[in-house]
């Protein structure tokens, strides 16, 4: 953060004047008779911001980075920068491989950028280059919005990952594994969001979490939201067994468990859900009561995945079977505590810090 320090001058007896740093001006694109607007943020700070002026980085160009592709590194370790670049906010990024890109690589990256990066397209190619651009606008969908996609997908996963349990239906299971990959984007672009309230402090009103102070807050929220998801796709993946039947020419099988068990399961899943939904409601509505109400909810799912998981360990059932089971029974533990870590922080919003003002 650059720094220039100037004195604070009277004017017509009644008016306090601040000059401004002339390079700054320049650089912000701002002339004579623009306006500024001025925040008090706390006790102790003033921001400075300029009026109407989408200023996306520094002589208002946009933000642009460039990556070179390393030969030392496989696929998934040179797509993490480029996770990396996006998550600080680069609207424009070049991928450049000096041997060149194959058709096989092309195709791969495109691939991988639309599953993974909300908002970022391949606009340009030449032998060597790949270039990147991102066209969504944060005030176009919200981390409100998105943070709310990402609650009904994670419902939506936990009902046919239980059904998938339920009904023995593989084919199920594996499309809640794969949906996964649609909470991780909503949570890569939840945290670019959060990254960039950090340098505009109005973004924060625009995206629907009221004051800079909330970013840590929702922050840890997405990041138990993105976690409940992996313990989702846990449960899924439990409900195939790894071994395959030589009789039926190497099809995934089904987890086979006895009907009590499973009506255990899904009970258990049931109240979870339930648990899921009064958190995030509670969060919706910066609720405290309702987030105490979630957490005691919770515990009593956790009291009661610990009461199965003694029954599990004393039944007379082959090991895989109990492997499986404890898995899927430990995840949905899991998860009611992701609640109450969510809730838990939601109380912590609520309340104001003492020098905290409105703006």
């Amino acid at each position: 953060m650059r720094k220039e320090k100037r004195r604070v001058q009277l004017t017509g007896g009644s008016t306090y004047i601040v000059s401004l740093p002339i390079k700054w001006v320049r650089e912000l694109g701002l002339k004579k008779g623009d306006e500024v607007l001025l925040l008090r943020h706390g006790k102790k700070s003033l921001v400075l911001m300029p009026v109407g002026k989408a200023v996306q980085s520094e002589g208002g160009e946009k933000r642009r980075a460039e990556l070179n592709i390393s030969e030392s590194e496989g696929f998934e370790e040179n797509f993490r920068y480029l996770i990396a670049l996006y998550l600080v906010g680069y609207d424009e990024i070049v991928l450049r491989a000096a041997r060149g890109f194959n058709a096989e690589e092309r195709k791969r990256i495109k691939a991988e950028v639309r599953k993974r990066l909300i908002g970022m397209e391949v606009v340009g190619e030449s032998a060597t280059e790949i270039q990147l651009q991102s066209f969504l606008k944060y005030e176009d969908f919200t981390l409100c919005d998105a943070v709310k996609s990402m609650t009904e997908s994670v419902v939506a996963m936990l009902n046919d990952a239980l059904l998938a349990v339920e009904r023995g239906d593989v084919n199920l299971a594996l499309d809640v594994i794969e949906r996964d990959n649609e909470i991780d984007r909503f949570y890569l672009l939840i945290v670019r969001q959060l990254k960039a309230v950090i340098s505009d402090y109005e973004l924060a009103q625009k995206i629907g979490i009221g004051t800079p102070r909330n970013s840590l807050g929702y922050r840890i929220i997405v990041k138990s939201i993105e976690r409940i998801a992996d313990h989702i796709e846990n449960i899924a993946k439990h409900a195939i067994l790894n071994e395959k039947a030589q009789a039926s020419e190497g099809k995934l099988q089904p987890l086979s468990i006895s009907a009590e068990r499973v009506r255990e399961i899904r009970e258990i899943g049931d109240a979870v859900r339930e648990v899921f939904l009064k958190t995030m409601d509670a969060l919706s509505k910066m609720d405290m009561k309702r987030s105490n109400d979630a957490i005691r909810d919770a515990n009593a799912v956790i009291s009661a995945v610990e009461d199965v998981n003694e029954s599990v360990l004393s039944e007379e059932s082959d090991a895989t079977t109990k492997i499986h089971t404890l898995s899927i029974l430990d995840s949905l533990a899991r998860i009611a505590k992701y609640c109450t870590d969510i809730a838990e922080v939601t109380i912590n919003m609520c309340i104001k810090s003492a020098d905290e003002i409105e703006f």
